[in-house]
C-alpha cells in the first residue's frame, strides 16, 4: 500500500510539473501537488524514507 501512495505521489508531482510549465489548467493542478505533498509527508511520518 506504501509503495503505491508514493508512485502516486510521485506521478501527481509529474503532471504537476507538466501542468505548471505547459498548460494552464487552473486550480486542479495546485490541488494535484497538495494530494502528492500529503502523500509524501504520510510516507514519512510512517517511518518510512520518502524517497
Amino acid at each position: 500500500m506504501g509503495n503505491l501512495l508514493y508512485l502516486i505521489a510521485v506521478v501527481l508531482v509529474i503532471f504537476w510539473l507538466i501542468g505548471f510549465i505547459g498548460y494552464n489548467a487552473g486550480g486542479i493542478i495546485h490541488i494535484l501537488l497538495v494530494v502528492a505533498v500529503i502523500a509524501i509527508l504520510l510516507r514519512v511520518i510512517e517511518g518510512r524514507k520518502p524517497l
